[in-house]
């Protein structure tokens, strides 16, 4: 587990920097998918978000995103930037690709994260800012691969890649272990480990996979509303979580 630079909080963490959210409610027509959530992301820290599906985890990212209307609060201090608003980088769930598509992981590369036309050939210039992109991730060796033959764990190396570019202050992953095998999951954490301490990142995850969160530094039960938050052991034991999961960890039972 990275070690967190700023684990303080009040005061504006210090000077240093924090993503806050605070009384965050979303409604949609008569719906209320979020209500009343707050929490502090501290750079450097890894927080898991966890929950059924409709808890109402997609909208906080977009509220977080700035493409869903909100009330309350949402905010990102940072010495660094000071009033400028932070870089978020954003990995959406594995899009899934057809095993013909022709379109090589530099081709998806190039038209995502450049303005240069997608149907002339690829300049070496550029060829070489993508390669450096992937090996930030380990994923150099990807660069000509057809993304439809990529497994999930070299889709996600790809789509992290393309979320660091350019290298963001904030960092959100939707469902990043879907449809990534266990050996997949470890490397995608490790990767994760490393790019929070080496660019001092916040990072924000969801997830559905439990056995990763003993990797991350706090996790958030929602359910609407946060219904349990802190360490891993304590929100898998807590009695939210029990009831929303059936899951008596303590006596290593499984998700009923």
């Amino acid at each position: 587990m990275s070690v967190i630079k700023h684990q303080n909080c009040h005061g504006g963490c210090h000077g240093k920097c924090c993503l806050k959210v605070e009384h965050l409610t979303v409604r949609l027509e008569e719906d209320l998918i979020l209500d009343d959530v707050g929490f502090h992301l501290h750079c450097g820290e890894l927080i898991a978000l966890i929950g059924p599906n409709g808890a109402g985890k997609s909208s906080l990212f977009k509220s977080i995103l700035g493409i869903m209307p909100y009330q309350g609060s949402i905010s990102f201090e940072s010495a660094e930037l000071g009033k400028q608003k932070p870089r978020i980088g954003y990995v959406p769930q594995n899009p899934g690709f057809d095993p013909g598509d022709p379109v090589s992981v530099l081709d998806l590369f190039v038209a995502s994260t450049t303005k240069y036309p997608a149907f002339l050939p690829i300049p070496a210039v550029i060829r070489s800012k993508v390669y450096d992109s992937l090996k930030r991730v380990n994923g150099e060796g990807l660069i000509d691969r057809r993304v439809g033959s990529l497994s999930g764990g070299e889709m996600q190396r790809v789509l992290l890649a393309m979320a660091l570019e350019p290298v963001p202050n904030l960092l959100i992953l939707d469902e990043p272990m879907s449809g990534v095998d266990m050996e997949g999951e470890q490397q995608l954490l490790e990767l994760l480990d490393r790019i929070r301490e080496q660019y001092d990142l916040s990072i924000l995850i969801s997830t559905h996979d439990f056995q990763t969160l003993n990797r991350v530094d706090k996790v958030i039960l929602l359910q609407k509303k946060i219904l349990a938050a802190g360490n891993t052991k304590d929100v898998l034991q807590s009695d939210p979580f029990r009831q929303l999961f059936g899951v008596d960890t303590e006596k290593g039972g499984g998700v009923k």
